[in-house]
């Protein structure tokens, strides 16, 4: 939201001279074709007369306005900044590369301006985020049957003590520690708020979080004990499921899952999960309002504390709930990447409506 709104001259000038600056943070709502753009779209520009600029995509919906095709305004929005489609491109074409500061200025962009830009859309630098695709060749290693020599050489790693190091930071302990006969199989996940772990057997989805999650490697300690040992890599049925969903979610195609979940947690914590996936996408509700609909008005913080816990993100949404004065309050996946799902799903209900 923009704290301060530009008066209409500035949005227009901002319009005609596709200024990146206001990407993702005003539209431009267009009478004459019915559509909402962003203010960097590279169609044909409108005339004065046939604008009206709103602050949210949820706003353009209400006026009537459909997403443009071409700048596709309802995409996350730092899929249309030229420096991040450009990084990402490469990331992905050379993705156990050991990138550096060097290789950014070769490519003619300001290293220090591209950490600014990364850390503004992801909540990490584009050289956090290199490392962390390095890490995934060498998962992805292990989740196909590979040695842990393999995975270190396929994630760009010349020491097996770095390799090893870097991945218990993740998951809590070294690529030896994890079960060759896995009865739960973690494995990558891709999403465009940053990469995921998934830990799912064959029937249904355990976990599932951010990569970068603090509390990350103490989940997968605690569903390692609670399988007696056995979790490894690999993927499974119930793992290509979530992911073609969560494609869908980020697309703006599905505002519903319909993995099967293991919900582990006391029968106060799960009636609260429940209660959360009642939530329509698009809706916000307080730590109050889900207490009262549990019947249990007086539980305000255990179902803080229940919302805290929940280790199934995007799915069980709790980053649909805010504090009762509206701020964003905690999240485990970051208060950036909350809101960001927030906005997404402003285009949800914008079409529900």
């Amino acid at each position: 939201m923009l704290m301060i709104r530009p008066n209409f001259d500035t949005l227009y000038d901002a319009l005609l001279n596709r200024d990146p600056a206001y990407d993702g943070r005003a539209f431009v709502g267009v009478a004459s074709t019915g559509i909402f753009c962003r203010l960097t779209c590279s169609a044909r520009k409108p005339k004065r007369k046939n604008c009206t600029f709103y602050e949210t995509v949820s706003e353009c919906f209400d006026a009537g306005f459909r997403p443009c095709k071409r700048c596709k305004p309802t995409a996350p929005e730092a899929s249309a900044d030229p420096v991040i489609k450009t990084l990402v491109i490469e990331l992905e074409r050379r993705p156990g590369y050991r990138w550096g500061e060097p290789d950014l200025r070769r490519m003619g962009f300001d290293p220090s301006t591209v950490r600014r830009t990364f850390k503004r859309h992801f909540g990490m630098t584009f050289l956090e985020m290199a490392r962390q695709r390095r890490l995934q060749e060498g998962f992805s290693a292990l989740a196909e049957g590979g040695k842990v020599i393999e995975a270190q050489i396929s994630a760009g790693f010349e020491s097996p003590s770095a390799f090893r190091d870097a991945f218990a930071k993740i998951l809590g302990q070294a690529p030896g520690a994890f079960s060759s006969n896995p009865l739960l199989k973690a494995d990558w996940v891709s999403s465009p708020l940053g990469p995921m772990i998934a830990i799912a057997d064959q029937s249904q989805l355990h976990l599932l979080e951010f990569l970068d999650r603090k509390a990350l490697p103490t989940e997968v300690k605690k569903l390692q004990r609670n399988a007696s040992g056995s979790l490894g890599f690999g993927r499974t049925e119930i793992t290509d499921q979530i992911q073609e969903e969560l494609t869908g979610f980020f697309d703006g195609n599905r505002a519903i899952f319909e993995t099967p979940l293991a919900l582990h947690g006391t029968p106060f914590t799960r009636d609260v999960w429940l209660e959360l996936i009642k939530i329509p996408a698009g809706t916000i509700r307080s730590y109050s309002d889900v207490a009262k609909a549990l019947g249990r008005p007086e539980a305000v913080r255990a179902v803080a504390r229940a919302n805290g816990a929940n280790q199934i993100a995007v799915v069980i949404p709790c980053h649909r709930v805010m504090g009762a004065d509206g701020s964003l309050t905690g999240y485990g996946g970051g208060l950036w990447r909350k809101q960001k799902l927030i906005e997404l799903e402003r285009g949800y209900r914008a079409t529900d409506d």
